[in-house]
């Protein structure tokens, strides 16, 4: 499980978002369910929010999540000379494609919304 995004509940405490890969379906949950996505969520949303990931900004690695066809979403951290508290974001990258990063909160809420609006995927089992 990847962390992606965190937030304060309506009874003040924290609350978790988090991506899954499980046989190769990526979910979007918290601790206790989760939602299939959609195949190309991620890669559709990481294509509208995404930028070119700067190899040699200063980031640290917080977390790894593997996907299907060897593609990899890293959570990583990175402050800004100029910025007080370091951001969270999203490193999707793999054979073939051109590294992009985004806000862990963006993708995090782009994945929620469609995994409200859109069906959920069925798997076939063969």
């Amino acid at each position: 499980m990847l962390k992606i995004r965190e937030f304060t509940d309506t009874g003040g405490g924290l609350s978790a978002v988090y991506l899954l890969s499980a046989g190769g379906v990526l979910k979007i949950g918290n601790e206790t369910s989760s939602v299939a996505l959609p195949d190309n969520a991620l890669a559709v949303v990481m294509a509208r929010y995404g930028a070119p990931f700067d190899s040699d900004a200063p980031i640290a690695d917080v977390a790894t999540l593997t996907l299907r066809d060897g593609r990899t979403l890293r959570h990583v951290r990175h402050l800004a000379g100029y910025d007080v508290i370091a951001r969270d974001y999203l490193v999707y990258e793999g054979a073939g494609l051109t590294p992009t990063c985004a806000l862990s909160t963006t993708v995090a809420r782009a994945l929620e919304h469609l995994a409200r609006v859109l069906p959920a995927p069925t798997h076939r089992a063969g």
